[in-house]
């Protein structure tokens, strides 16, 4: 049996072990109806496995050498940065070609696409104007019905308030899903696309699974809700998690590893910095003196346009992994959540290393993380992967991808120490997350096979009698559909484009929401 409507409810950051175990032990009773009843497995993440990259894919089924989005921030040849928008993703989403579509809270599509339906974003959403929903004035309706609504809670206010954190994320969360129920007012859709990035959220700033349990007992009560209103809908249902999630013990700082060992350089001559530092005028002192007076310095970035804050930024020496490091001395520098750029001559305005002397660097730096160690544990930190290997379509690329071994947490500061304590972090992404389906063509109590979150797009399409375009790196997880026959290609024709334009929203309370979940310095 077949449907021509397909829903995707996606749940940030939720791993397959807890659900597995929870599931089996009767703690989820909707979950334990999608082993019984449907097609269940782990779902392996893109590497890394982070937010920014991971929806883009699931929602186009192609890699970040196509679909353009490899971090929050889009790294500039002359060493600046600015946040990623929808405007940057290429290749073709799901709903840009199931029509019409209803999509809500995914991340990275920020402002709001000229869909065939409507949509409301998600993360990265600076405030809720006009690019906050299409149409226009779907951002007028959620207003008046859902008063309460945010896009994101600042989680720096919360590191010593957990429980505030709980209490908070929940009525968050609630307001979603008056939000997903706004939208659910109607049957005219093919496409359903609806992200919870709550668990996500949660999990970074607190591992206790008493906890993580409860807030899973309440998305299990909204799956409930979602498989319901499937099976009215006779549509096939896919639950998708970007990643996975696991316990964090230490942090490591790969941008002091290089400076270590010579391959990056800080700010240190007579210009402005420079002579700041001297003085003794730095981002630490100048926080010690507004601590001092009883000024907050969040409430004060806050407070001010982010235009001004960059301009600080570049001007006060500090930590910052891209305004403090002299670049004309610099071989290679990390940048982001996991990249490592080697500081090439021709990619970058102060490159360093000519063309042929790239590989040689490359061998250095393998060699060099490879082998780095936890002074206090001795245990090996780092795993690295070649982004030639793994973005062949895009000579943008990182070089490498950085990720810390079971335990550790990269961040990109400036940091005088190499490995610290996670502070208020307590777990981190990895790449195990989920993926469930349940349906009219959904076979009964079946296992994905080596599922990836590229394979979502492809089956999903399949399993709705839609052909699969050819740009897909993804395949169709046959195994769990009822459908005989193999599947349809097509040619779209994928854009190829990345936007240089910048825009003109302030997205310092995004970066802010960022900043409080590690994903920013």
């Amino acid at each position: 049996m077949q449907t021509t409507k397909a829903f995707v409810l996606g749940l940030d950051g939720v791993p397959w072990n807890l659900v597995e175990r929870w599931a089996k032990d009767g703690e989820l009773e909707h979950f334990s109806t999608l082993f019984e009843e449907g097609a269940s497995g782990p779902l392996e993440s893109t590497i890394p496995p982070q937010t920014a990259l991971a929806w883009p894919s699931i929602a186009t089924g192609v890699r970040a050498d196509t679909h353009g989005i490899y971090d929050f921030q889009n790294l500039h040849d002359n060493y600046t940065h600015r946040m990623a928008t929808s405007a940057d993703r290429g290749g073709t989403a799901l709903w840009d070609y199931l029509s019409p579509a209803v999509v809500g809270n995914v991340p990275m599509t920020y402002p709001a696409s000229a869909i065939d339906g409507q949509m409301v974003t998600g993360m990265m959403t600076p405030e809720q104007n006009e690019g906050f929903t299409h149409p226009p004035e779907l951002r007028d309706e959620i207003e008046r019905k859902i008063p309460e609504y945010e896009i994101g809670l600042k989680w720096t206010e919360y590191a010593d308030e957990p429980a505030a954190l709980v209490e908070d994320l929940q009525s968050n969360v609630e307001s979603r899903r008056e939000l997903m129920r706004l939208l659910m007012d109607t049957d005219d859709w093919q496409l359903f696309f609806f992200v919870y990035t709550a668990p996500d959220r949660l999990q970074h700033l607190n591992w206790d699974e008493d906890v993580i349990l409860e807030h899973y007992r309440y998305l299990d009560e909204i799956l409930g809700e979602v498989i319901e209103y499937t099976r009215a809908q006779n549509a096939n249902l896919f639950v998708v998690s970007d990643h996975g999630f696991g316990p964090i013990s230490r942090v490591a700082y790969p941008n002091r590893l290089l400076e270590r060992e010579g391959f990056l350089a800080r700010t240190n001559d007579d210009n402005g910095r420079g002579v700041l530092e001297k003085l003794g005028i730095t981002k630490a002192s100048l926080e010690r003196v507004l601590d001092g007076v009883g000024v907050d310095e969040a409430k004060l970035v806050d407070a001010l346009p982010n235009r001004i804050t960059d301009t600080v930024a570049r001007q006060v020496p500090g930590d910052h992994p891209l305004y403090d490091v002299d670049f004309d001395a610099t071989t290679a520098f990390f940048h982001g959540t996991s990249h490592l750029y080697v500081n090439r001559k021709g990619r970058f305005d102060r490159g360093t290393v000519r063309s042929d002397e790239v590989e040689t660097v490359k061998r250095e730096l393998r060699e060099t993380f490879e082998s780095a160690t936890d002074p206090e544990t001795g245990e090996r930190l780092f795993d690295l992967v070649d982004g030639d290997s793994l973005f062949p379509r895009d000579d943008r690329s990182p070089d490498f991808i950085v990720q810390g071994r079971e335990g550790y947490l990269v961040q990109s500061a400036l940091s005088d120490t190499f490995v610290t304590d996670t502070g208020a972090m307590e777990a981190t992404h990895d790449h195990e997350g989920i993926i469930f389906a349940l349906g009219p063509s959904i076979a009964a109590n079946t296992r994905t096979e080596d599922a990836t979150v590229y394979d979502v797009a492809p089956t999903l399409l399949h399993s709705i009698g839609e052909p699969i375009p050819e740009e897909i790196d993804g395949t169709v997880l046959e195994e769990i559909l009822t459908i005989d026959g193999s599947p349809e290609h097509r040619e779209l024709n994928p854009s190829m484009e990345r936007s240089d334009a910048e825009t003109d929203d302030d997205f310092q309370d995004v970066e802010d929401r960022l900043r409080g979940l590690g994903y920013m310095e």
